[in-house]
This record gives C-alpha cells, sequence and structure tokens, in this order.
C-alpha cells in the first residue's frame, strides 16, 4: 500500500507539472504563432522537442519499445502531435481564442467516451459530473475572451478536428503505454509526428530567416518544455490511469492560463473569467474525487 500511495503521489505531481506547462504555451503560442504560420510552428516544435526527448532517451539507453506499442504511438503521433498541432495553430488564427478554448475543450468528454467506447473504461457519475462543471467553465472563461474576437465557420470546424484529434490520439496512446516507457511512447510519437510535418519544412527554414529572435525562443520553448517535458509527464501519469480521468485533469488548464495572463501579461480577468476558472478547478476536483468505499486489494487505481 505505501508503494502505491508513492506511486500515486508521483503521477499527481506529473499530471500537474503536465497541466500547468500546457497552460504555459499558450502565452508562447501568441509570440511564436505571429512569425511563423501552423505547419512551421508545428515542425519547430516538434523538431525541438525530438532532439530533447532522442538525447534523453540515449542516455537512459531505453531503446526501441515493443513492436505491441507501435500501433499506438503511430497513431497518437499522427494525430495529437502531429495533425493536432498543425490545425490548432490553424484554427487559433481564424477564431478568437475564447471560442478556440470552448471548442477545443470538447476534447476531454470525447476522451471519456472512446475510452468506454475502445478500452472499457467505465463513466463513473464523479467523473461525469466533474466535467461537466468543467465544461461549463471552460465556457465561461471562452465567453469572457470572446467579446471582441472574431470567429469564422472555417475556424470552428478547425478546433473541433484538433479536439477530435486530440481525444483519437490519448486514446490510442494509452494501450501503447502497456508495451513500452512514458519516454519511449512520448520519443517516438514526437517522432512520427516530426516526420508527418516534415512538408512544412520550407516553409520553416524561410520564415525562421525572418522572425523576431523572441518568437523562435518561444518555438524552442514550446519543443523543450510544453512538448518533451510535458507529454512525457503525462504519458507516465495516463499510464497509472484511465483516458478518461486524465482528460478531465486537462480542464485544469483554463485556470492556469487565466493566472499565467494575470501575472505574465497584465490581463486583469474579469469577473466572469474568474468564475468560469474557478469551475474548471471544481470539476476536476469533482471527477478525480471517489465514493468513500472500504480498501480493498484490487484498489491501485492511481491519480
Amino acid at each position: 500500500m505505501t508503494t502505491s500511495r508513492a506511486t500515486s503521489r508521483l503521477a499527481l505531481a506529473a499530471a500537474g507539472v503536465t497541466v500547468v506547462l500546457w497552460a504555459s504555451a499558450f502565452v508562447s503560442i501568441r509570440s511564436a504563432g505571429a512569425a511563423y504560420s501552423p505547419g512551421a510552428l508545428a515542425l519547430g516544435r516538434l523538431l525541438a522537442g525530438s532532439l530533447v526527448l532522442g538525447a534523453v532517451l540515449l542516455i537512459r539507453r531505453e531503446g526501441l519499445p515493443h513492436r505491441a506499442a507501435w500501433p499506438g504511438i503511430a497513431v497518437s503521433g499522427l494525430l495529437w502531435f502531429g495533425a493536432y498541432m498543425v490545425v490548432l495553430n490553424w484554427g487559433e488564427q481564424e477564431v478568437d481564442a475564447g471560442t478556440a478554448a470552448m471548442v477545443v475543450n470538447i476534447g476531454p468528454i470525447l476522451i471519456a467516451l472512446l475510452g468506454a467506447r475502445f478500452l472499457g473504461e467505465k463513466l463513473p457519475p464523479r467523473l461525469l459530473a466533474g466535467m461537466a462543471v468543467s465544461f461549463a467553465g471552460a465556457v465561461a472563461v471562452g465567453l469572457s475572451m470572446s467579446g471582441e474576437g472574431h470567429a469564422s465557420v472555417l475556424g470552428v470546424v478547425l478546433c473541433l478536428l484538433a479536439a477530435v484529434a486530440y481525444a483519437g490520439g490519448v486514446v490510442a496512446q494509452k494501450p501503447a503505454l502497456a508495451h513500452g516507457s512514458a519516454l519511449q511512447v512520448t520519443t517516438f510519437g514526437c517522432l512520427v509526428g516530426t516526420v508527418a510535418c516534415l512538408p512544412f519544412a520550407g516553409q520553416l527554414v524561410d520564415e525562421a530567416s525572418r522572425a523576431p529572435l523572441s518568437a523562435t525562443l518561444n518555438m524552442v520553448y514550446l519543443g523543450v518544455f510544453p512538448t518533451a517535458l510535458a507529454f512525457t509527464t503525462w504519458a507516465y501519469a495516463l499510464a497509472r490511469t484511465t483516458a478518461g480521468r486524465m482528460g478531465a485533469t486537462t480542464y485544469a488548464v483554463p485556470a492556469i492560463v487565466v493566472v499565467m495572463a494575470w501575472m505574465l501579461l497584465g490581463e486583469l480577468p474579469g469577473p466572469l473569467t474568474l468564475a468560469g476558472g474557478a469551475l474548471c478547478l471544481a470539476g476536476v476536483t469533482v471527477s478525480r474525487s471517489r465514493p468513500r468505499t472500504r480498501p480493498t486489494p484490487e484498489a491501485v487505481e492511481t491519480v
């Protein structure tokens, strides 16, 4: 039981690292996205992430994952590391940040539904209730950010596709983690995404020659921290819980983004934004809670 609790705490800490770093990505994307097109930004981010992950993999001498992990790695690499990043970057140029946040946050709901359908995961009432509360909070945050923005049908469709790609990638990655370590699954998933984005190499080279240093540094930051580190800690935590619960955890991202935008960009959140952020956190708390039951030897689920 002591080992199980220690593992649970480590997995929870890993999920926390992921959520904070993914929230920080929104700030960096603002800078990098002004100088780089969607495909070039995705490729640059993935190249930086692949270099870091590859170096760590070599140092740790983990080698190749078992071949049973490759189908999940390939699908998650194409959908999550590849398609998701390109489509989301493109979508955020077509709609305001609030609309993008609202549409993309359909992702955790899709993860829970796909996890139930393809992974046999349960949908406990507390998980569903918590996701409903968090989604309402995400909508509130989105509405508070959409006042003077713009939206197009194309942008909404792109953000919806991003949510579907994100959900599909997570559900595909879960089985792969039964046959490979978090580092292996993340590294090779990132490499698959990088290869898929190579058609944007010409744009990346051209735009990098003209982009300000700050934009390029933000792109590198996106690759090293929100990609290489955060996706690895995500995989570590995902291997120790259900896809649905991990998806629900990401509803903390909008609340953290609000705080970061306040601290780093001087954007003072309004009452609706604060209320939405509070709802997001409350929903995550509910979704991660469990009814009080008598502990059994089988109760080893973590995070």
